[in-house]
């Protein structure tokens, strides 16, 4: 059902409280669970050390958060359609804040794992959520300034995350990086309880889904989910298909994911409206999400890792440079809104992309071993200013030609898509820098026998010697000096690698804009979103 066709008493419904009040209440929901995703990152060593674990174990810290989140955002409309939005929201925001509580106080690492499930799960349906409340409370000319505001939440919270979780660790203790949660929590849940409602559309639209639940489509979705996020969590870290765990995961979410789109295409009601994809303009602004969520990842963790592995820098101090590219990124997102009323989507999304390829290209060209603190964060404004007119303008065109009542459905799927890319992008970042750094050590060591290499060695051993040496141990320093010398050369080629890959990736997601659905910039137009 169009908006077109929608009684006029329900096309022209506004809120009674301030739409910009109640954007700034449901962002903050979303910022505090985005948050989540990456804020427990620098803290594993501490958690795994007071609870008595290993490092591998506290990883699942994370993964059993993303995976949890990720099975949550595609059945957003199904809740939606069984609760009502507002009732559903609140309820995950209430329990992800008393989930948090508990993630804090608990006492060993298992509690700790079926508390983070909960939160993350409880989590899963506050993004899609804040986006939809934002598309009902603005009028349609406006919404580009509506996510603009959801866009600082979405770009800024990862990117902050390891900086706040390193400050909090090092100066009180890793359980405060989620009792952060709970006043945010209790805050935003009063608010929310308060200043938002359901518009009459959703009213009429609740129906008694229980009794019809689609459980066989909801395990396939669990299933394939949690196989396909731990396989990409542990898959480097077990050498990929080389191993029988990783390659029965994979196995595993094929089967369940193939399984489940089949089952829910031909199902009356299905937990995840599949059929959606029968929109073209749906299916590559999908394909688009997936990118920006993969490349967004990716960007977060090469620049920090490069810092931290190869130049020594703190997790803190390198949080700063992401955290300068966040602020430039939520300074430069209202700017884009407005731009939203003037040019077509996916014509800001065409200069996004083609910015990105800007930033991956000056990225990959200033990775060295000499670069400056103020070079790195020059570096990540080109990688982050491009964020806000993906962000934006991709939120702006997905919903074009979407039916409005299948608007809930659409925005779960788009933040699923994202999630998944993220967790991808993570994958794709460490399997390149440790297969591109072996194959550029291996070709660097074949040049240690030219002669330049035997007259750094020489070169070398002397001046150990006239430090004091024996000629013995300088010549053993030399060889082992320069081995460390080859290897921060390989590591820092792979990055190089990895950023020309990102900005290939980007120069094809530039030329797909062009295919996407045309929209009205003064009007909203086409863009149904409820």
């Amino acid at each position: 059902m169009s908006t077109n066709l929608l009684p006029e008493a329900t096309a022209l419904w506004q809120p009674k409280a301030n739409p910009w009040i109640i954007g700034v209440v449901v962002s903050l929901a979303a910022f505090m669970e985005v948050l989540d995703t990456s804020i427990a990152n620098v803290a594993l060593r501490h958690i795994a050390g007071n609870l008595g674990a290993s490092y591998d174990e506290s990883t699942w810290v994370l993964t059993s958060y993303l995976a949890a989140n990720a099975v949550v955002l595609p059945i957003a409309g199904f809740m939606v359609s069984w609760l009502g939005r507002k009732r559903f929201f609140l309820i995950c925001i209430a329990a992800f804040t008393v989930c948090s509580l508990l993630c804090g106080m608990a006492p060993t690492l298992g509690a700790l794992l079926l508390f983070r499930v909960l939160q993350g799960a409880f989590g899963g349906g506050l993004q899609p959520m804040t986006q939809a409340i934002l598309a009902d409370s603005f009028p349609e000319s406006r919404r580009g300034l509506a996510f603009a505001l959801y866009g600082v939440t979405a770009v800024c919270a990862p990117a902050i995350g390891p900086t706040l979780g390193g400050w909090i660790t090092d100066n009180y203790t890793w359980r405060w990086i989620f009792y952060i949660n709970v006043p945010f929590g209790a805050l935003t849940s009063a608010l929310v309880y308060y200043l938002v409602e359901d518009p009459p559309y959703l009213a009429r639209a609740r129906k008694a889904v229980l009794r019809n639940m689609d459980y066989v489509g909801f395990a396939l979705l669990i299933i394939g989910v949690a196989a396909l996020q731990v396989m990409l969590d542990k898959g480097q870290e077990d050498d990929w298909f080389g191993s029988r765990f990783i390659t029965t995961l994979a196995i595993t979410a094929v089967v369940g994911l193939v399984s489940m789109v089949i089952w829910e295409w031909h199902h009356k009601d299905p937990i995840v409206d599949v059929r959606l994809f029968k929109n073209s303009n749906f299916a590559m602004s999908n394909l688009m999400f997936f990118m920006l969520g993969l490349i967004m990842f990716a960007a977060f963790v090469l620049l920090p890792q490069f810092l931290q592995t190869l130049m020594g820098y703190t997790a803190q101090t390198a949080g700063l440079v992401l955290s300068v590219g966040a602020l430039v990124v939520a300074v430069t997102l209202p700017c884009i809104g407005h731009l939203t009323q003037r040019f077509q989507a996916r014509y800001l999304l065409a200069v996004g992309w083609i910015l990105l390829v800007i930033g991956m290209y000056v990225s990959s060209r200033r990775t060295d071993l000499l670069v400056s603190f103020n070079a790195a964060t020059q570096t990540c404004l080109w990688e982050f200013v491009p964020m806000g007119f993906l962000f934006v303008g991709l939120n702006t065109a997905a919903y074009v030609g979407l039916p409005t009542e299948r608007s809930n459905a659409g925005s779960g799927i788009m933040n699923f898509t994202r999630n998944i890319g993220s967790s991808v992008g993570t994958s794709f970042v460490t399997t390149v820098i440790a297969r591109r750094s072996q194959y550029h050590q291996s070709v660097l060591a074949e040049h240690t026998r030219s002669g330049h290499f035997g007259m750094a060695f020489q070169a070398l051993t002397s001046r150990l010697s006239s430090a004091g040496l024996s000629v013995h141990e300088a010549q053993h320093q030399a060889v082992g000096r320069l081995y460390v010398f080859v290897q921060l050369q390989a590591q820092t080629l792979s990055y190089m690698d990895a950023y020309w890959m990102l900005a290939g990736a980007s120069v094809l997601m530039f030329l797909l804009s062009f295919l996407l659905a045309k929209n009205d910039p003064s009007t909203g137009g086409e863009v149904h979103m409820h």
